[in-house]
């Protein structure tokens, strides 16, 4: 039985069957990423609040062969918080499938490529030194289809293990996988129960935990934007529950929904489950835009009420010249309007389709952590019936009235805050979101509605504390 690293263990001698299971003690365990005990909409990393901001080059970041440094340049600008696909596809060239090829070409899917597996080792050493938190994606359905199956080891053409006939897989996908036309995505017993493929599944998903669940920096969401059938991740999620009792680790785990609208029921597989899935991610709310991008998130954080839990954005789209059409100021409006909307992180997702950790990505961040050290966002709630004179997608706001307010506005403009019954005078510091330079702003009075408007026009935060 695996014992975790770092993590101090005791033995506990159970009186039924005198078996012994190991117990992570407490003082330790809460060292793990987990919701935070005062504010469950919020993570807890070391036993402190944390707010996870992120931005890097890839999704299967564990591949790249300059990760070291790239850790360190996120680390630098308040980067915590990262994708990671346990994908090999080979589209960039430096990729490696986690299975071992022989002379002859073909892929023994009972033997393991140990690069690939040292490279994840890797990277979930290097992101716990730098006190950075890994979402991990256990299944991408687009390394399963179209170019990405061509060479891919489960591939019944690429490997020695089974044929078509034996597998149920065809050597070809053309479509796009949300046609669901991959039976490797129904092998469960709920489902095809496919006694060829599901050990070898079960297998690479306990090599993966055999890693994973060492480290106290580590979430997971079973799956990339899926519209497939429940059964599918039900079954995983409950594989790794039962894995990660069995070796006494604590785990965090939610499925990502492909659908854009947040209260489909597609999204309630994962709402409506808490026991199962104990945080959210509702990366595809990014491709909503402006005031409908607000109160879609807002739809979920009432409906989530009953049960507090984070809500992460791992992928936020928007760059210019990507093909969903969304550009460079369609991220950064949907990072800050998570921020402020109450997310427990935003991520910007990778070249192409996003930021990545271009230089207004890294900007974004650094200014969301300044606005952060003045404004915690733990200790705020979102608070649009503290704005008037607010044209739509003007200006967005959360309070903790009477004490501090964090603003941000999109582009410029000019709105009125609530501060009537409120005595204390209150101070405005500006931070220009698309350079991360802050600008002091006057003193103001309470007990009336004020006026705020940024300096510029622009992406804009600001925060209005008392003194």
């Amino acid at each position: 039985m695996a014992v975790v690293r770092n993590v101090v263990t005791s033995w506990l001698l159970v009186s039924v069957g005198l078996s012994l299971a190991p117990v992570v003690l407490a003082e330790e365990a809460s060292d793990r990423i987990q919701p935070w005990s005062e504010n469950a909409w919020y993570w807890q990393y070391q036993g402190k609040p944390v707010l996870l901001l992120g931005g890097s080059d890839d999704d299967n970041l564990f591949q790249l062969p300059n990760l070291e440094a790239h850790l360190d340049d996120m680390a630098a600008a308040g980067a915590n918080y990262i994708r990671n696909t346990m994908s090999d596809r080979r589209d960039r060239g430096f990729e490696v499938y986690p299975f071992a090829q022989r002379p002859d070409g073909k892929y023994d899917l009972n033997e393991w490529n140990q690069e690939y597996w040292d490279r994840f080792a890797n990277l979930l050493q290097w992101t716990k030194e730098r006190d950075i938190i890994v979402q991990i994606e256990v299944w991408d359905r687009f390394d399963y289809s179209r170019e990405n199956w061509t060479g891919n080891p489960w591939n019944p053409k690429n490997n020695v293990n089974y044929t078509s006939e034996e597998s149920g897989l065809a050597t070809e996908y053309p479509n796009h996988p949300g046609r669901n036309e991959q039976p490797f995505f129904f092998t469960t017993p709920e489902q095809h129960h496919n006694e060829v493929l599901l050990p070898i599944q079960k297998r690479f998903v306990q090599k993966m935990l055999d890693h994973a669940l060492e480290y106290p920096n580590v979430l997971f969401c079973m799956d990339n934007e899926t519209n497939g059938e429940e059964a599918w991740g039900k079954y995983w999620a409950e594989f790794i529950q039962q894995e990660a009792d069995r070796r006494g680790v604590e785990v965090f785990q939610t499925e990502m929904w492909d659908n854009w609208d947040l209260s489909h029921e597609e999204h309630r597989r994962t709402f409506d489950h808490p026991e199962r899935y104990r945080f959210v991610d509702v990366s595809q709310n990014n491709h909503q835009k402006g005031q409908t991008h607000w109160d879609n998130f807002q739809w979920t954080r009432k409906y989530l009420s009953d049960h507090p839990r984070p809500i992460n954005t791992v992928k936020t789209y928007g760059a210019d010249g990507n093909k969903f059409g969304h550009s460079n100021r369609d991220g950064l409006e949907r990072f800050f309007r998570h921020v402020l909307g109450g997310a427990a992180s935003a991520r910007f997702h990778r070249p192409e389709s996003g930021l990545g950790f271009s230089r207004p990505a890294e900007n974004a961040i650094r200014s969301a952590r300044k606005l952060e050290a003045r404004i915690p966002m733990w200790e705020v709630e979102p608070a649009e019936q503290l704005l008037r004179s607010r044209e739509e997608n003007e200006a967005y706001v959360a309070a903790d009235p009477g004490k501090k307010y964090a603003l941000y506005f999109p582009d410029g403009g000019e709105i009125e805050l609530n501060l009537t019954n409120q005595s204390s005078e209150f101070t405005v510091t500006w931070i220009n979101a698309e350079t991360a330079e802050e600008q002091p702003g006057d003193s103001i009075a309470g007990n009336r509605w004020v006026r705020l408007a940024p300096p510029g026009n622009g992406h804009w935060l600001a925060a209005v504390t008392a003194k």
